[in-house]
């Protein structure tokens, strides 16, 4: 099969970092797709960009984005699933947002666009959302079960959000604060998360990045999170997505199937139509990345990025990055 080129998009390495060792191998089994761009996510070690960055130096690849903690870290507490810029401990805030500088140096470094980043969560004393979803496996979302521990998890952050919003607007106000006098040109976006007891909602995002006016920090909507957390009935997903479209900083593009995310769009859900709603926040994001898992095969890829690719140049009078002449 012949795969296009797809220079305005960018693709993630966590489709195929667990199958390789070298980092470079790595790079060009992506590159082999078509997409001359990638994500560094944060599993990518330090061993491997040994091999990427001479890559990166030759103009063989580009990097559009890295995704703190980058390079990885094996510590839990600074993991993707923590509290990190919401820690109350100083110390712990401290090193979290000296991570989060960290990734933001290797991004300016490799001249990436933007920081992709985990804010933080209201912590359970158990995995609250796993039993969710359990339960909304089980026995549906309008079950009593659900309901009563929905309520539950709900009352927990609602009493709690505040503070951790609070301490999440201080970390990254100190971090855009370090980045501008070290002279970093990127942007940070707020992830949309996958657990029910993360954050940012989309409300919680919009009130971060308006108590942070003027600084380089907007939203990264992940569509599959925000797919997943609107089935699950955290918020809109979609009207609240679409009317944050101008804080958009970036994607992550990919599909859920009930409650199992990172799939290709269209192809593994059989669903000609319901991806449509988040088009226009694809075609008007500065930064497109596709996160998908490693059970999407090279001809799902391919089959997927056209059919998106095409549903957007029809909406966007044949650009199918989205704008008028390109990014």
């Amino acid at each position: 099969m012949e795969f296009t080129s797809k220079e305005q998009y960018s693709f993630s390495t966590c489709w195929n970092i667990r199958k390789h060792d070298s980092g470079a191998r790595m790079i060009e089994e992506i590159r082999s797709l078509g997409f001359s761009r990638v994500e560094l996510n944060y599993n990518v070690t330090r061993e491997m960009l040994q091999t990427i960055e001479p890559l990166i130096e030759c103009g063989e690849i580009g990097i559009s984005s890295v995704h703190n903690t980058f390079p990885h870290i094996a510590d839990p507490d600074y993991g993707t699933d923590s509290v990190l810029l919401g820690f109350e401990d100083k110390e712990r805030r401290s090193r979290a947002v000296e991570l989060l500088l960290q990734s933001a140096e290797y991004a300016h470094r490799y001249g990436a666009e933007a920081v992709v980043v985990h804010p933080g969560e209201v912590p359970s004393d158990y995995d609250i959302d796993h039993q969710l979803k359990e339960i909304y496996t089980r026995e549906g979302r309008e079950s009593a079960a659900y309901r009563k521990l929905w309520s539950e998890m709900i009352e927990r952050r609602e009493a709690l959000s505040g503070g951790y919003i609070k301490r999440i607007i201080d970390s990254l106000d100190e971090v855009c604060g370090q980045s501008a006098r070290r002279g970093y040109k990127v942007k940070f976006g707020i992830e949309t998360r996958s657990r029910c007891n993360q954050m940012p909602t989309l409300e919680e995002a919009g009130t971060i990045i308006s108590g942070l006016k003027g600084a380089p920090v907007g939203l990264w909507y992940d569509i599959g999170h925000g797919m997943m957390m609107g089935r699950m009935g955290l918020y809109d997903n979609v009207n609240e997505a679409n009317a944050m479209i101008k804080d958009i900083v970036g994607v992550h593009i990919h599909e859920t199937i009930g409650l199992s995310d990172h799939w290709c769009p269209y192809v593994h859900s059989g669903d000609e139509e319901g991806f449509d709603s988040f088009l226009n926040i694809i075609a008007q994001a500065p930064v497109k990345v596709y996160e998908l898992k490693a059970a999407c095969s090279p001809e799902d890829i391919e089959r997927s990025h056209q059919l998106l690719v095409s549903k957007i140049a029809r909406r966007t009078g044949g650009h199918p990055a989205g704008t008028v002449g390109g990014e």
